[in-house]
């Protein structure tokens, strides 16, 4: 034994193998040296970077807990330069992990249950949450659960209420396709690869008094604006799936191509994607899917082929649960080993909660809107000797003056509209003084 390096959760045992004694042969008696140590699992590691050695992952029979404050509070995590950073947690020998989803540019983790994988969620998110403000970064929750991030409803960061329903979670991933190949045109207009030099370039111009024109508006686009807007900083958008193998299951190829057009594109657009999943198998995490995310977190799962699908490796059928994992990082060959970092529900709250004093979120409608939804003017009437008044148009007033509330989702929900048709009669009401113009917060005030 060369040297012992004692860690957080595992403790590492670096030997000097005799000449002609294959690293194989130790893994193969892994099982064995377990059971002499009376350990649940031991862990052989064939290669140490640097090193001509190998090592022995031995489970202490205390654990430390790895909590996310500790990690917040590191320079490399404060470093203002990071795109999107997140923690991760603790290596081996106690050191933070920080990663940066801007340079990942996307991220699969999988576990089986048990294996702290929502937690694991959790603390990325959170540590987003607590750098970044919703200027700087937008989100989009996907849920089939309907319990894992119900926590972050109505926080200021997302751009639709935290989606469900896994019709809606296509048309969402529809929309960032979209806005994907938005940002890309204005991109291509000003000249710049990347959305860190667009918001630069965007802030030099409005800080010098130039109008930068958005050179994608139509005036179709609205029926109360008469000229272009001027181009805006852009945030970035991370879309977390929590189990986006129920969203495969239930929308097939759908979501897969969207899933896949996204992580081949988005990543210049500033659009990232965080893929949860608890069942690592091939039909879920495909080539495809595989082959365009290449930053993964393998948390501990049943077997060694479950280990393969996700890091095209084994290992973390020999992990410990709870947080312990293999995190593959951007442009490395191996995996890591990473302790997770810890935070209870009732942190979650109290931070979501702080949020929620801060500011309300500014909902998009359209980013619910089926993706095959076609314009069209089905429902409009003569009515009151007014050709282009919808004929659901004094039921959408009276709804409206009912509940005090306009928006074009509420439209949606109450009277199965499409978003073109609802987006129509909230313009009419405005022009008819019932309702004001969308404030910068995307609210309306009703006027009588």
């Amino acid at each position: 034994m060369i040297e012992a390096q004692p860690g957080p959760v595992v403790t590492r045992f670096e030997l000097d193998l005799a000449p002609g004694v294959k690293a194989s042969k130790v893994i193969n008696i892994s099982r064995d040296l377990a059971r002499s140590m009376s350990m649940a699992s031991v862990r052989v590691v064939e290669v140490i970077p640097g090193k001509p050695y190998i090592g022995i992952e031995v489970p202490n029979s205390s654990r430390e807990m790895v909590r996310l404050i500790e990690l917040l509070e590191t320079p490399v995590f404060k470093d203002p330069s990071g795109l999107l950073s997140m923690a991760m947690g603790k290596d081996i020998s106690g050191n933070p992990v920080i990663t940066d989803l801007g340079k990942a540019p996307h991220m699969l983790v999988a576990g089986t249950t048990g294996s702290g994988k929502s937690v694991a969620v959790n603390s990325m998110i959170l540590s987003m949450l607590l750098k970044y403000t919703p200027d700087q970064l937008r989100l989009i929750l996907i849920d089939p659960k309907q319990l894992e991030l119900a926590n972050y409803n109505d926080i200021p960061h997302l751009l639709t209420p935290v989606v469900t329903d896994m019709k809606d979670a296509v048309s969402a991933l529809n929309w960032c396709v979209n806005e994907m190949e938005r940002r890309y045109k204005l991109m291509s207009f000003l000249k710049i690869r990347k959305l860190a030099d667009y918001n630069r370039k965007v802030e030099e111009a409005i800080a010098n008094g130039e109008d930068l024109i958005d050179p994608t508006w139509k005036a179709s686009d609205s029926a109360t604006q008469e000229r272009a807007p001027r181009l805006q900083p852009l945030p970035s958008i991370v879309i977390v799936a929590d189990e986006f193998a129920d969203m495969i299951m239930q929308v097939g190829k759908k979501a897969e191509e969207m899933i896949t057009r996204l992580a081949q594109k988005s990543r210049a657009a500033g659009i990232h994607l965080l893929l949860a999943t608890q069942r690592p198998s091939v039909d879920v995490i495909t080539g495809l899917i595989k082959a365009n995310i290449p930053t993964r977190v393998a948390l501990r799962v049943n077997s060694k082929i479950d280990s393969r699908t996700i890091l095209d490796g084994g290992g973390a059928e020999d992990l410990l649960g709870h947080g312990d994992m293999l995190f593959l990082g951007p442009g490395k060959i191996d995996p890591e080993r990473v302790h997770g970092a810890f935070i209870s529900d009732d942190e979650v709250n109290r931070i979501c909660d702080a949020w929620r004093e801060r500011g309300e979120p500014n909902y998009i409608d359209e980013i619910l809107t089926p993706f095959d939804e076609e314009p069209t003017s089905r429902g409009f009437e003569d009515g009151d000797g007014d050709p282009n008044r919808d004929a659901l148009y004094d039921q959408c007033v009276s709804f409206v003056l009912e509940t005090r509330k306009v928006s074009v989702s509420s439209l949606q929900r109450k009277f199965s509209l499409g978003y073109n048709r609802a987006a129509r009669i909230v313009d009419q009401m405005q022009e008819q003084g019932i309702v004001s113009e969308q404030g910068p917060n995307g609210k309306r005030d009703i006027l009588v």
